[in-house]
């Protein structure tokens, strides 16, 4: 992952040499070599997702130089959050980079203690879902897009969040390979002690807008944010309502840079008339052009 943009931009290569250096200890080896297991244990796989995708930012911007243009809005999913707020100049990369290793270590420590997990609804009504939860006490983690929700919870609970969601008719269940109950109250105990720790981060009044996670509006001052970050972790990702703002404001392309293309796919189908386009490495910014 990333080893591309590293042999190939100067611009990434600097983001990768500087993670190393911020964190104490090689990142970049884990994120390139592996082993798979170990990158992806919750308290490597988010600093190492946060440092590819500001690389490939980095990475674009080299590459188009002045026509790369100035988003109308950032967002991130959970994690992507922090990319959103450090590429809109909320946080600085160091800054970010120890949050996210932190906010893992954390939630880590939150998974160790109660095993817990999260499931797709897919072709599900939003009511069902929310009825399996209040019936089960499940709590609803994501809802990602039309008729895609997530739902989370210790294990015991969702083994029966499951099975009522089957017996109501939800076309699909995919358990998600997660390690633990994200943006529920499993992650309680991660999120106070994360509070404490962005007393210590400096935080910036956003160039850009970033369209938060838990209320699905902009914010932009260090207030805002900081209220956001301390809700982020035991709070419901609102993307579909994220995308449908964005949309509403007049937005008809976006653009998804880092590993992956998830976003890229939830918003063709929250917003079928806009473009979606994913950029993950040089290739892709090769064919790229923004006007």
């Amino acid at each position: 992952m990333g080893m591309g943009l590293y042999h190939a931009s100067a611009a990434a290569r600097s983001v990768f040499d500087a993670a190393d250096a911020v964190l104490g200890f090689p990142l970049t080896k884990i994120i390139f070599d592996g082993p798979t297991e170990e990158l992806r244990q919750t308290v490597n796989a988010q600093p190492a997702i946060y440092c590819v995708s500001i690389a490939c930012l980095r990475a674009m911007e080299e590459q188009l130089g002045d026509a790369m243009p100035t988003p109308a809005f950032v967002a991130g999913h959970s994690l992507g959050e922090h990319t959103a707020l450090a590429a809109a100049g909320a946080l600085t990369f160091a800054d970010g980079l120890r949050l996210v290793r932190r906010r893992g270590e954390l939630m880590q420590a939150a998974i160790d203690r109660v095993p817990s997990g999260m499931a797709a609804m897919l072709g599900a009504a939003l009511e069902t879902v929310q009825d399996v939860c209040a019936a089960t006490g499940a709590q609803v983690a994501n809802l990602n897009s039309p008729g895609q929700y997530v739902i989370a919870g210790p294990l015991a609970v969702l083994d029966e969040a499951v099975a009522l969601a089957q017996e109501r008719g939800v076309r699909r269940v995919v358990r998600l390979e997660v390690s633990g109950a994200f943006h529920t109250e499993m992650m309680r105990p991660a999120q106070d002690e994360l509070d404490v720790a962005l007393r210590d981060v400096e935080l910036h009044h956003a160039a850009v807008p970033i369209v938060a996670n838990t209320i699905a509006r902009p914010v932009t001052t260090p207030e805002e944010v900081r209220q956001e970050l301390a809700q982020q972790l035991c709070g419901c990702v609102l993307w579909q309502a994220s995308v449908e703002y964005m949309v509403a404001q007049g937005v008809t392309r976006f653009v998804e840079v880092g590993p992956g293309n998830v976003l890229t796919g939830l918003a063709r189908r929250i917003a079928p008339e806009v473009e979606a386009v994913a950029v993950e490495g040089l290739d892709a910014m090769a064919g790229l052009t923004i006007n």
